[in-house]
């Protein structure tokens, strides 16, 4: 027998055959007593210390999710350790003959029920617990009996006797329809640019251009660039890479990441992954398949990804609603991937405002961009990941204190985003005109902003008719560029108003010129020139005005362009800028940015067959195909939020809490 050291709590196909027989263990409803002594020792053994070196995830029959158990009769257990949640992982390894390949070894692992509503592997909490750092797995983990899969094709093999059912039936129509030359190479680049683990995929790579000699790391796995390419592959009926993608990225959550000696907060998700082949133990006639995370110790500039784990929790969202899995969502591993992810978010800290603080570089512009403190596009998909997060958690006893703070974040985030990062004609005018140094809770100049702070270019740019949230506040500063994924995921997540929503599509409506010209989308506007792009960027020879983060333009902004416009009922919006986009991006090879203020040169270091605006093509001709699906992508005002307790502070003094106080939100 096979002995190990983890539960593996997974619906999905291990890649190894598996034993056909096995021992009785305490976990699947038998006596401990039956257990080998090994295994024993093994289960209860302590978590060991941290070890300072590099370590990958080895290729375990394509099974994640796994929950170290500490002692079969401890009935709950701490998860401060940053060793928590690395599991004890079976390798696959074979050994390389000529012209073939063969097993060195078998092992087995029992594939668990995961319906936490169903069974007794629910998350809960010891009475009267009030954090939710502690998880409690009910009579040990007592499940549904062992279900075996069968993996290979032979004659030996075990068959499959359980499938977990997915609902896809609805989107098989996609399938159906006519697709133009443009979509069917589109497709076929996508497909390309699959990467396996196991021998099933997991994700697509970044770029993949055969003449790109230096792929430098975009021959990874990014979270975020891997999002539009698995909502494409989700509305066309093809679920199981993105479930595949969303497990094994979970199973990295709590891997060792340092940089020089210090380690990042637990619950970070990694910005990218590669797949790696290595000889095993040394033995150059053996090798197996290691998932190698980068959490920013490799990254430009050693900056950890904010943005990862916000966007790894809308996926996760998203995956539920298009295919109806919702099974996957509930999985105690899951549950506890983010949960881990939003304690990391909602820790309590120095900072005065409900917005969350990060440094520069930590979202999708991941260079120097003076955009370090409380960034808009951290705010938006924080946002949006708290409302997904709220769907998606298991209420009881142990996440009760969690979707408090949720509740409450959530109604504080809404109110300081609509009044303080909004601008229109209006509020410039009344920011042109405030006082400074006013110190008391009555002050009307909050952050002592400096009127002089209000650009000359604003004031002749921004429409009579529109408004957008600036990229940044901070104590006596305000970033006024526009930041375009910002404000479309403001749009998407209705962290705006409604009234605040339609402004932004006016102003960029009105600004088509700017904002999109010859390629959608510009990443921000405008650039920034001369001494104050020396000052913000150090002189960065990349980000060079209207090239790159500076004023670029990023044709992959336009799926989330087009499941804006369709919420709000301006689809023609997002056809116009589909069918600029369509006129070039074949022509041009799949570019990854465009530069100039126009979009009419190809980026100067922009990666060829990009792949995520390969699959922002895709996903936004899908979504004006089929607006319907859309609607599962977004979110409609929650009144709920609005009617949490805000403490709102009126120019006329400072008001009592009231519990309808955010409600007046809603009318403007």
């Amino acid at each position: 027998m096979t002995t190990c050291s983890c539960v593996g709590i997974s619906t999905m196909k291990p890649c190894r055959k598996i034993l056909s027989s096995y021992k009785s263990s305490s976990l699947f409803g038998f006596s401990p007593t039956k257990l080998d002594d090994s295994v024993m020792e093994l289960l209860s053994r302590s978590h060991p210390k941290p070890i300072h070196r590099r370590r990958y995830n080895t290729c375990n029959k394509q099974v994640v999710g796994y929950i170290r158990v500490v002692n079969l009769n401890q009935t709950d257990f701490n998860i401060p350790d940053s060793n928590w949640g690395k599991s004890r992982t079976f390798r696959t390894s074979y050994y390389v003959n000529i012209g073939s390949t063969r097993n060195r070894s078998v092992s087995f692992i029992p594939n668990i029920a995961s319906d936490t509503r169903n069974h007794s592997t629910s998350i809960d909490s010891r009475a009267n617990e009030t954090s939710f750092e502690k998880i409690y797995i009910q009579n040990g983990l007592k499940v549904k009996p062992l279900v075996f899969e069968r993996i290979e094709t032979g004659p030996s093999q075990l068959e499959e006797v359980s499938r977990e059912d997915v609902n896809i039936d609805n989107l098989k129509d996609l399938n159906e329809r006519k697709q133009s030359e443009i979509e069917k190479e589109a497709w076929q680049l996508l497909r390309a640019a699959l990467v396996t683990y196991c021998g099933n995929p997991v994700g697509t790579v970044a770029a993949n251009d055969p003449s790109d000699k230096q792929p430098l790391n975009y021959d990874q796995v990014f979270i975020r660039d891997f999002v539009p390419s698995a909502l494409a592959f989700l509305l066309n009926g093809e679920g199981e890479i993105v479930k595949n993608f969303l497990l094994h990225t979970l199973q990295l959550q709590s891997w060792e990441k340092t940089v020089d000696c210090y380690s990042p907060g637990q619950g970070l998700m990694p910005a990218s992954f590669k797949v790696r082949t290595l000889p095993l133990d040394g033995n150059n006639e053996a090798f197996e398949e290691v998932l190698d995370p980068d959490f920013g110790e490799s990254a430009i500039g050693r900056v950890a990804p904010v943005d990862s784990g916000l966007w790894w929790i809308i996926l996760l969202r998203a995956y539920g609603k298009l295919t109806g899995d919702y099974a996957l969502q509930e999985r105690v591993d899951v549950q506890t991937g983010i949960r881990l992810i939003l304690k990391l978010c909602l820790t309590d800290g120095f900072d005065m405002f409900p917005t969350l603080l990060v440094s520069d570089g930590s979202c999708m512009i991941d260079r120097r961009m003076g955009i370090h403190g409380h960034p808009l596009e951290i705010q938006a998909l924080f946002y949006s990941a708290l409302r997904c997060s709220r769907e998606m958690l298991t209420v009881n006893d142990a996440t009760s204190t969690l979707v408090a703070a949720i509740n409450n974040r959530l109604s504080a985030l809404s109110f300081h985003m609509r009044e303080y990062y909004w601008v229109d004609i209006k509020k410039i005018n009344e920011i042109y005109r405030f006082k400074t140094e006013e110190y008391s809770t009555d002050a009307v100049n909050k952050f002592n902003i400096y009127p002089e702070q209000v650009p000359s270019w604003l004031v002749d740019w921004i429409s009579d008719e529109g408004g957008y949230f600036i990229g940044n506040l901070q104590p006596a500063h305000m970033d006024f560029r526009f930041f375009t994924l910002g404000n479309l995921w403001a749009i998407v997540s209705s962290l705006g108003t409604t009234k605040q929503n339609r402004g932004i599509l006016n102003l960029i409506e009105a600004k088509w010129d700017d904002l999109v010209a010859e390629m959608p989308l510009k990443i921000c506007y405008p650039a920034l020139e001369g001494e104050e792009w020396r000052i913000i960027t150090g002189s960065d020879p990349k980000n060079t005005p209207w090239s790159y983060h500076n004023g670029g333009s990023w044709p992959t902004l336009l799926w989330q362009f087009t499941l804006a416009c369709i919420k709000m009922e301006r689809p023609d919006l997002a056809q116009k800028a589909c069918d600029l986009a369509e006129k070039r991006l074949s022509i041009d090879r799949w570019p990854e940015y465009y530069d100039t203020r126009s979009g009419r040169i190809i980026g100067k270091q922009s990666r060829l067959m990009q792949t995520w605006t390969i699959a922002g093509y895709l996903t936004s001709k899908m979504l004006l195909e089929n607006p319907e699906k859309a609607a599962s992508l977004f979110w409609e005002e929650d009144y709920e939020i609005l009617q949490s307790c805000v403490c709102m502070l009126s120019k006329t003094g400072r008001r009592k809490c009231s519990r309808f106080a955010a409600r007046s939100q809603i009318l403007v």
